[in-house]
């Protein structure tokens, strides 16, 4: 299904059926609506510039958003597979067999899982599936306020924070998903780090639905609160915070964000020189900002393949490399 046709579908819910049933709906959408490429490949590169892609005929606009070696992220992510995995918000064995399904389990990932990386994170078109799942068990685990009971994960209008994808679709813990929410004090903020994490937060939307990162209620919105959470808890200020969001949401929503940098080229503005907080904002990265920004741009990027709301191992272009503007599109799960 084309990104266009299943943003209006979601829109339609969020004003039909009002909020908390548009969520279940959108989740429903969406997981009909993508299946796994069975072409993607699982590759290495996770904390070096090096990436597998193949770069071959790319554009200049498509290198601008997803830089074939990747984008290196201002964050280490040291023992933390290995904390969750001690924890049992990752079950290893059941993790891994996700991945093995394609092939050997690769020894960067492993390390990411089970060892400690002390080198910087480079997201690239070939690792952003499994970044997303690792930064995805930690957003889940760690307990911080925005998780808590004044948040919007714990309205009571919307039946509890078990029914959402974030929580409910993550299947590959050691027992129920709920019982690793916010329950596992990994990474602790002092109070100017919470209060740039719930700032932040706020301005940061993902184009599969019409929330901030503020309320995490897809896969994508618990990595991303996660990845926030690291940064501020390693010292990366704001401006730095809201460039490494728009790399990694580019790579995880590709066809949106190559979209977006056609529409701001056709105002004659370059993607080397859009704000980032603009970008992330809810007039361009909601899912309703998206298709106003789609429908202003001729040829809007049409991306393939998707998932659903559930943990995969998709997320890189199928084998042999993309094709120009049909790379993979991340839908409520990777």
């Amino acid at each position: 299904m084309e990104q266009e046709t299943l943003i209006k579908k979601i829109d339609i819910a969020y004003r039909e059926y009002g909020t908390p049933v548009s969520i279940v709906i959108a989740g429903i959408i969406i997981a009909s609506a993508m299946s796994p490429s069975q072409g993607s490949r699982v590759s290495s590169g996770l904390f070096s510039n090096n990436s597998s892609g193949n770069d071959t005929g790319r554009s200049a606009i498509e290198e601008a958003v997803l830089p074939a070696k990747g984008v290196k992220l201002p964050v280490v992510w040291v023992d933390l597979g290995a904390q969750l995995v001690e924890a049992g918000t990752i079950d290893p064995v059941a993790f891994k067999r996700v991945y093995e399904s394609r092939g050997p389990f690769p020894a960067d990932y492993e390390k990411l899982l089970s060892g400690r990386a002390n080198g910087a994170l480079v997201i690239n078109e070939d690792n952003a599936g499994y970044l997303l799942n690792l930064l995805w068990a930690f957003g889940l685990a760690n307990k911080n306020p925005i998780l808590e009971d004044a948040s919007e994960m714990m309205n009571p209008g919307y039946g509890g924070a078990g029914n959402f994808a974030s929580t409910g679709g993550w299947t590959v813990a050691k027992g129920n998903a709920m019982g690793h929410y916010n329950m596992h004090a990994l990474v602790t903020l002092s109070p100017e780090q919470q209060a740039l994490v719930d700032r932040v937060s706020r301005n940061i939307y993902r184009p599969c639905c019409g929330n901030s990162t503020h309320f995490p209620d897809c896969n994508h919105g618990m990595a991303m609160l996660g990845l926030l959470e690291l940064m501020a808890a390693q010292g990366v200020g704001e401006e730095e915070m809201y460039k490494a969001a728009l790399a990694v949401n580019s790579y995880w929503f590709p066809g949106t964000y190559l979209t977006m940098a056609q529409f701001m080229q056709d105002k004659g503005i370059d993607w080397e020189n859009v704000e980032p907080k603009e970008m992330l904002g809810a007039d361009y990265s909601s899912a309703v900002g998206f298709r106003n920004i789609a429908s202003q741009v001729s040829t809007p990027s049409q991306s393939v393949g998707g998932n659903g709301c559930g943990v995969e191992a998709g997320g890189g272009p199928p084998a042999g490399g993309a094709a120009p503007q049909q790379r993979q599109q991340s839908g409520c799960g990777i």
